[in-house]
């Protein structure tokens, strides 16, 4: 199975985005098998009725991240080994998302190919842009210089490395104000609307009553929705140095929010899981 990639194009908040986001949380914590009916309780706790529920499935097995495996008498789906790397991948992104300084270095990003490749260009920028490039122009991309492996490993991925040359360099330099070419390079309204989204949907759990006083079966379906708001964001967002953002720019913030709602959910959302999903082992 060649590589799989992680959905970005399944809205936050749809059933099938809640089951990507089930899965990356805690599928491999529950053995990396879970019974038809034990994925189909777990998404009824965060509102996903099963027909819904269903149909997701199949989108996601589609996708290449579950396949159909069957312990003893139970239907189950087995998350596709393959799929281990993304994950991991996702985990970094999304737990661990990371900021530019000020004198860290930048990645360019310049490719040439040819019109009978259309597709291959397309699909280059597609990924550039879900981890974060910006564009400088239609062929000129650009990243902090901590993301070249990943932008190396789209490049790799595509079978395009021969066509493009990758730059590691100090800050650019532009007519005028740094900060005034960011903001033509990336789309700062789109990516301040996601942040302020997540702090506007999720800010009241934190600030809830003590996590003591929330059943697991809460603390599960509260996680498990603002990790699914959350997820995209660190992938589009780069994390940009805070003197080339607007001054009230909502990144810390929702960064902060992100970590009081893993201090205080994660591990009832995770006891809630492997407590309605009792591990069986493979036959094999």
């Amino acid at each position: 199975m060649g590589e799989i990639l992680d959905d970005m194009d399944s809205r936050p908040g749809s059933a099938t985005s809640l089951l990507r986001t089930i899965v990356g949380l805690h599928l491999r914590e529950l053995g990396g098998w879970v019974a038809v009916s034990h994925l189909l309780e777990l998404l009824e706790t965060v509102g996903v009725p099963a027909p819904r529920a269903r149909t997701a499935v199949a989108r996601v097995k589609k996708k290449g991240l579950l396949t159909p495996e069957s312990r003893g008498q139970l239907a189950g789906y087995a998350l596709v080994p393959d799929a281990v790397a993304m994950l991991e991948r996702g985990d970094r992104r999304i737990h661990h998302p990371r900021a530019m300084g000020d004198g860290d270095p930048w990645c360019l990003v310049s490719f040439s190919l040819p019109e009978a490749q259309r597709d291959l260009r397309h699909q280059l920028r597609r990924r550039l842009h879900w981890i974060g490039c910006g564009t400088v122009s239609p062929a000129l991309w650009i990243c902090p210089g901590f993301l070249v492996d990943e932008v190396e490993e789209i490049l790799v991925s595509l079978g395009v490395r021969q066509h493009a040359t990758v730059f590691l360099t100090d800050r650019p330099r532009v007519e005028g104000d740094l900060g005034a070419a960011v903001s033509r390079w990336w789309d700062l309204d789109a990516l301040r609307r996601l942040h302020t989204a997540f702090l506007t949907e999720h800010g009241a759990a934190a600030a809830a009553p003590a996590a003591s006083t929330v059943s697991d079966a809460a603390a599960f379906a509260a996680y498990v929705r603002a990790i699914d708001t959350w997820r995209i964001i660190p992938y589009l967002d780069p994390g940009l140095p805070a003197s080339l953002l607007p001054a009230d720019w909502p990144g810390a913030a929702s960064a902060t929010l992100l970590a009081d709602l893993r201090t205080r959910f994660a591990a009832p959302a995770a006891r809630f899981a492997a407590d309605r999903t009792p591990r069986i082992r493979s036959p094999r």
